[in-house]
């Protein structure tokens, strides 16, 4: 396991199937920034991206959660073992 230590505020996720704990509260694009897994997806021409706008506007930070593609990171907060995938959405 990576990250914080866990705590009694803290919840485990899952980013492309290595446990994380994060502090609950936090979004999907912080908790990637906090584990140091900031890339979200590549672009068409494979170049890495990562959360922009922090508002959901630019939609850099489209990951897939819990199945579900496309969805954004910023705007997404973490749930007890979630499961985040980059990397995946174009």
């Amino acid at each position: 396991m990576n990250s914080a230590p866990a705590s009694s505020s803290s919840i485990s996720i899952s980013i492309n199937g290595q446990m994380h704990q994060v502090e609950s509260g936090i979004s999907v694009a912080a908790a990637l920034a906090k584990c140091g897994k900031p890339q979200t997806r590549l672009s068409v021409t494979g170049m890495p991206r990562t959360a922009f706008c922090g508002m959901g506007v630019c939609q850099e930070c489209r990951v897939t959660i819990n199945g579900a593609s496309h969805q954004l990171a910023c705007q997404t907060m973490c749930t007890d073992q979630m499961q985040i995938l980059t990397g995946e959405c174009a």
